[in-house]
């Protein structure tokens, strides 16, 4: 059995973590994790650099966490893949199969609603996984579902409450979605802000 962590924010991309991309792959090594999927928040979400730099700018700010993840990955003997999180509103997803160079050709998803976003990406070969549907926090006006745009849930988050959790069990049982799930969190992960 396997055991990889695949919602990981590090610092400086997401704006939120506290913990650098080496802290984070050395913390979760020493608890025996065989990989990590490092899933920052995306340039829709809290990320670390000015929202107004270009584009591309922002695509390489964004991109080097994850290419100084695979190089300590080696150095460490852990796996390091790519994810991103997309946010609407207090409203998560995290994708996994595209690589920069796709995020670099296409900044019309920027100007994309959600649902056509995600659409566009699984068409274009990503697994979409939407984090802690039930989340609730001041800055979330309400809780948005999307079916018919994911192929999984987030079913259990360790920073949320067991209600949440059980609801989004339900969620993914209900549409028959795939299931994942985050058990630990090292220390300077992530935790919920206002997004600017």
């Amino acid at each position: 059995m396997y055991k990889y962590e695949t919602h990981l924010h590090t610092k400086p991309a997401s704006a939120c973590s506290r913990a650098t991309v080496r802290e984070s792959l050395e913390c979760y090594k020493n608890l025996g994790y065989d990989g990590v999927f490092i899933t920052n928040h995306f340039l829709d979400g809290n990320i670390g650099i000015d929202k107004s730099r270009p584009y591309e700018e922002k695509i390489e700010f964004y991109f080097a966490d994850y290419e100084e993840g695979l190089k300590i990955g080696k150095e460490l003997g852990i796996n390091v893949f790519l994810g991103a999180e997309l946010s609407y509103g207090g409203t998560d997803f995290l994708v996994y199969g595209l690589d920069k160079e796709w995020f670099l050709k296409n900044p019309q998803i920027m100007e994309m609603q959600k649902s056509e976003e995600l659409t566009f990406m699984r068409k274009n070969g990503a697994l979409v996984i939407q984090a802690h549907p039930y989340r609730k926090a001041e800055y979330i006006d309400h809780i948005r579902l999307y079916p018919e745009h994911i192929d999984g849930v987030e079913i259990i988050n360790i920073r949320r409450p067991e209600f949440e959790n059980k609801m989004a069990m339900i969620f993914a049982d209900q549409y028959k979605l795939l299931r994942t799930g985050r058990r630990t969190a090292c220390r300077g992960a992530c935790v919920p802000l206002r997004f600017s």
